[in-house]
């Protein structure tokens, strides 16, 4: 008997009817296994860990309480999901998480029927649940509809135009409020402050519930009373208790905070709420990397930690005699610090990702200068742009990705003014086992059209540097520096930083017949190529150009190169449509210029997740696609020829 009782439970749970079958009891037991498995795996698979240990109560109950796939669930970001694929058919195989043609980084409906929505990107779980409880209202469905958001989401503005339209519609959508005080770093902002302030007893509302279906069910309350009585309700209760409740200030009737560890406990309190009716939020604090002392202690860290000890949580880092080249981010930060110290206008402007851009370099040394915003990439350029306004030099930096939901800021806030202040444009490009939700494909095509932007990607971490340099001088107007993810290519010694002459392009090598026009860190693995190809005889045929700069573009080196050359190559880490070669083909075409121009970038489609090189591998710009394009031109070159 003895041993029956220490038989493991999760071997048997393969999907959540194998769940629910389970007595309430030992579910406390099947959390601590789910720990432990994630813990063992994500330490040898890197990939998002402290946000799934602080939730793994949380999805034992809701896949135990609601009737999943029918009933749906709706993740916020989906860094917190891990535990949600092991329960729903993936265990087995989240060894392959973020690998190459393995599970997918976060959750998606092409990968599983239990995955409502892809998700990546934070803030949009209520207004997505919310459509789908409007849709289930709508046909009539007896469906649940529930989104699971992190407090650090909920400083993004669509989290409350979501909140705003869930009052005003009707749904019967239930919020999960997680609370576990981060995003990334350390939540900031007045809905941090308040939410650690909030409570309503449970006393008083199991009272409320009782009340409500005797009502309900004698008639006496329809929905337009229930409303009225509601508003009342929650304005006597802010009286009582000299406390305002935003969310009850809404009409979403408010539970908790509850806490999000005791799945018992969690389990009984959605089974009381589920059959609601109308909007409510229950408020849950949880604690980031629960289970594991090291991400408990330091989350930032853990959020991301890459290989690691499952005994002590030492990070395991490859072991090189060699110095390592800065990484691009790290290049920044000290950059900024370094330009910070020389101009008293420079302010650093972040959406809540200093650790991770590395602007907590200057935010250290300098904490009155640099802003962590929260999870707001439109505010945080909308900030920027009122700062430039009176004469402040703001550096504020997003990853690409991200940056895409600031795009009108940046038009109409930043670009018609003309204000000087400079984007800086992190993750460009592929960024790996992240997946298509994370890699910024579409800033260039997204922003050449627009007018006064000075669009720049630096070679090398010297160019990164003097583009910083060239951002801050006065009367510059607009500027855009992007770069990737991952190390640079330089000895890890800072550089003297000069001006840099806009709209200037540097040749690398000069040739015929086949130009490279690169953009970016790009440059170096199309150097390498040619210098490969070296021993083929073709290198003095072949010329290289580092455009740096996409707006204002060089058109005396386009000039150049269409004079000299029959066949011209472009390279990016862009999407191929809209970014340099679509630039290079229209500049050609309206000074018709009888060239021939073949592209390379990254494909119209979504680029799925794995190692940075190899998704470069499969995307033909990798240093071996590189080669064979130039050999592919410079062969039908020679065969035109003849």
């Amino acid at each position: 008997m003895e041993e029956k009782k220490q038989q493991k439970l999760l071997p048997d749970i393969n999907f959540p009817a194998d769940l629910r079958k389970l007595p309430i009891e030992q579910l406390p037991r099947l959390c601590q296994e789910l720990r432990q498995t994630l813990i063992q795996e994500l330490s040898v698979h890197p990939g998002h860990f402290a946000s799934s240990l602080g939730v793994v109560e949380l999805t034992v109950a809701l896949h135990y309480v609601f009737n999943t796939p029918e009933d749906r669930l709706v993740w916020d970001v989906g860094h917190q999901a891990y535990v949600h694929k092991m329960l729903t058919g993936r265990r087995k195989q989240f060894h392959t998480n973020r690998q190459l043609g393995g599970l997918k980084p976060f959750p998606s409906p092409k990968e599983s029927e239990y995955d409502t929505c892809t998700c990546g990107h934070a803030s949009n779980a209520i207004g997505i649940a919310l459509g789908m409880a409007v849709a289930a209202h709508e046909e009539k469905k007896d469906r649940n509809v529930v989104a699971i958001i992190g407090d650090g989401s909920m400083s993004g503005g669509l989290a409350y135009e979501s909140l705003n339209n869930a009052s005003n519609c009707q749904n019967d959508l239930l919020i999960i409020l997680n609370d576990n005080n981060m995003s990334i770093d350390r939540s900031v902002g007045g809905m941090k402050n308040y939410l650690h302030q909030l409570h309503t007893g449970s006393t008083y509302n199991s009272i409320r519930q009782n009340i409500a279906r005797r009502m309900l069910k004698w008639g006496w309350l329809n929905e337009e009373k229930r409303k009225r009585i509601i508003r009342f309700n929650n304005s006597l209760k802010a009286v009582l208790n000299k406390q305002h409740n935003v969310f009850e200030g809404m009409s979403i009737r408010y539970f908790g905070p509850d806490d999000g560890h005791n799945v018992i406990q969690l389990v009984h309190t959605l089974h009381q709420i589920k059959e609601m009716k109308g909007p409510k939020l229950l408020h849950l604090h949880t604690t980031k990397g629960k289970g594991f002392l090291p991400a408990e202690t330091d989350p930032t860290t853990f959020h991301a930690p890459g290989k690691f000890s499952p005994e002590t949580g030492e990070q395991l880092k490859p072991q090189t005699s060699e110095p390592q080249p800065l990484r691009y981010q790290d290049v920044f930060g000290q950059t900024l610090l370094e330009l910070a110290r020389q101009n008293s206008k420079i302010i650093g402007v972040t959406p809540a990702m200093p650790t991770g851009c590395s602007m907590n370099i200057m935010q250290e040394a300098m904490p009155d200068r640099v802003f962590d915003v929260g999870i707001a990439e439109g505010h945080a350029v909308t900030f920027s742009a009122g700062m430039a306004i009176d004469g402040l030099m703001p550096f504020c930096n997003i990853y690409s990705s991200f940056a895409q939901r600031a795009y009108d800021n940046i038009i109409h806030d930043v670009a018609i003014s003309h204000l000087n202040l400079c984007l800086c444009f992190d993750r460009a490009g592929l960024v790996g086992e992240d997946g298509p939700t994370h890699h910024g494909f579409f800033d260039l095509a997204a922003l050449r059209p627009i007018p006064g932007l000075t669009i720049a990607s630096p070679l090398n971490e010297e160019e990164l540097r003097d583009m910083m340099y060239t951002a801050q001088l006065p009367q510059k107007g607009p500027f855009v520096i992007r770069y990737p993810r991952g190390r640079g290519v330089m000895p890890p010694h800072p550089t003297p930083m000069k001006e840099m002459a806009v709209g200037k392009a540097q040749k690398l090598r000069d040739g015929k017949d086949v130009a490279v026009l690169s953009l970016g860190p790009l440059g170096n693995t199309a150097a390498e190529a040619i210098s490969e190809l070296e021993s083929q005889g073709l290198a003095m045929h072949i010329a290289h150009w580092n455009m740096r700069w996409l707006c204002p573009i060089d058109e005396k080196a386009l000039e150049d190169v269409a004079d000299k050359c029959k066949t011209i190559i472009t390279l990016e880490d862009g999407t191929i449509e809209g970014g340099l070669g679509t630039a290079v083909l229209e500049w050609m075409n309206d000074h018709k210029k009888p060239v021939h121009v073949t592209r390379l970038g990254l494909p119209k489609t979504f680029v799925e997740h794995g190692a940075i090189e190899q998704l470069r591998h499969l995307c033909g710009i990798d240093k071996q696609g590189i080669k064979a394009t130039i050999q592919k031109e410079y062969t039908e070159l020679s065969t035109q020829s003849r």
